[in-house]
């Protein structure tokens, strides 16, 4: 029996999820488009000043939804979209929506932590209580537009919002333990408040960061860092691979020590040396495990390309005077792309286990980014009193890990028989 549940729909359900339960954020994301496109008209250089990493999310968000829906209603019928849905499809589509809509996702910093008396330690569906304090003072359009994009995206601080085990049934009071405080200590004269209820799904770490949110960023950490090093590996592979097997004698020979001196020697040991000495940046990462992994797709490019050197359209396209640069990406690159796409899925999955190792070993990407890896090791400390610390990030990191393996196997099985044909 065919699986009737087709991967659009699946694609579908979580666009509505996204509308229904982070609805607010989306209009607000309408708005501040409307906001800054006009600010960007009446005063081009304040618009200029405000935009910056987060302010190109805020903006690109709503327009990946609005592309991604028409994506579905144009393309569902093709052969990925309208296939059965199943468990690597739907994990791997649930990594790529966390991905490009983390903060929609989330819409919490994954740094921010405040009154740990209250929040350190959580368990999973602890809930507290919220004091946000509000000036009455109207802003200007800067301010106003300033203040929308710290509501669409938290700052990791916020010194108008304060937590409390619960409240009284007035509001004017709130407890913190055993003891009483009056709300009245916590706003100005100029300011009023407002008490909402904060709820923390995966409960909270031993700062009182949420988690959740720490989960899916750090799904973006690892998705990011795991695509970026691929292509780095990928582009090195191609290249050395090509030019070994277009260059027989000494050139071909040493490439080929090079990459099995780097395939026996343990690169994990290289890649800390080089963190260690040169700092742990985003960018510092993705290079040395692009370079760490290119060794493998170098040995399937020069042996595709050597078998192929003597067949009859690459003697043809060397006959008619194309450039090894033509030939490589109009004869080569089509034949090959099987294998090296097949190589690039399992290349990616260990990337990811390099990066959390990594982050694991302190070695973690600078700048408050979190990481799988850094939340397990945090964890160990806390597992008997705070097993959530640990099992959540573990848990994930598994499935993306079998999920990205099997979806290099099952393209494996997909595409060898074609390519024997």
């Amino acid at each position: 029996m065919k699986n009737k549940i087709k991967t659009w729909h699946w694609i579908i359900f979580l666009l509505l999820l996204i509308m229904t339960f982070r609805f607010e954020v989306l209009i607000d994301c309408f708005t501040f488009w409307g906001m800054y496109i006009s600010l960007l008209f009446s005063d081009f250089k304040t618009a200029a000043q405000l935009f910056d990493l987060n302010t190109f999310e805020i903006l690109l968000s709503p327009l990946l939804i609005i592309l991604l829906v028409f994506f579905i209603v144009k393309f569902r019928k093709k052969k990925f979209f309208s296939a059965g849905l199943t468990f690597t499809t739907a994990f791997s589509v649930l990594l790529i929506f966390i991905f490009l809509f983390a903060s929609i996702v989330s819409n919490r910093n994954p740094e921010f932590q405040k009154d740990l008396s209250v929040t350190r330690l959580l368990m999973p569906f602890s809930t507290v209580k919220s004091i946000v304090v509000k000036n009455q003072i109207v802003p200007t359009d800067r301010e106003k537009l300033v203040e929308l994009k710290q509501k669409i995206i938290p700052m990791s601080y916020n010194g108008n919002i304060f937590f409390a085990d619960s409240m009284s049934n007035d509001q004017k009071k709130y407890y913190r333990g055993n003891k009483e405080y009056l709300v009245s200590s916590l706003v100005k004269s100029d300011q009023n408040y407002q008490v909402e209820e904060k709820s923390f799904l995966l409960g909270t770490d031993e700062f009182g960061r949420d988690i959740l949110t720490r989960l899916i960023f750090g799904t973006r950490t690892s998705l990011l860092i795991g695509l970026s090093s691929v292509v780095v590996s990928l582009l090195i592979g191609i290249l050395f691979g090509f030019f070994a097997a277009s260059n027989p004698g000494i050139i071909d020979t040493v490439l080929n020590r090079f990459a099995e001196v780097m395939l026996a020697f343990p690169v994990i040991y290289l890649v800390v040396l080089i963190l260690a000495l040169f700092g742990s940046s985003l960018i510092s990462i993705v290079i040395v495990l692009g370079f760490s992994g290119w060794m493998s797709l170098f040995k399937i490019v020069r042996s595709e390309i050597v078998s192929l050197k003597k067949k009859d359209f690459i003697v043809s396209a060397n006959l008619i005077g194309l450039s090894k640069k033509q030939i490589l990406l109009k004869e080569i690159l089509p034949v090959i792309i099987i294998p090296v796409i097949v190589n690039t899925i399992f290349q990616f999955s260990n990337v990811i286990l390099a990066e959390s190792a990594l982050s694991y070993l302190g070695l973690t990407v600078s700048g408050g980014y979190p990481s799988w890896g850094s939340m397990i090791e945090s964890g160990q400390e806390y597992i008997r009193i705070a097993w959530w610390m640990i099992v959540f990030p573990g848990a994930i990191l598994i499935l993306t890990l079998f999920t990205f393996n099997n979806l290099g196997r099952k393209l494996n099985e997909f595409f060898i028989p074609r390519t024997q044909q």
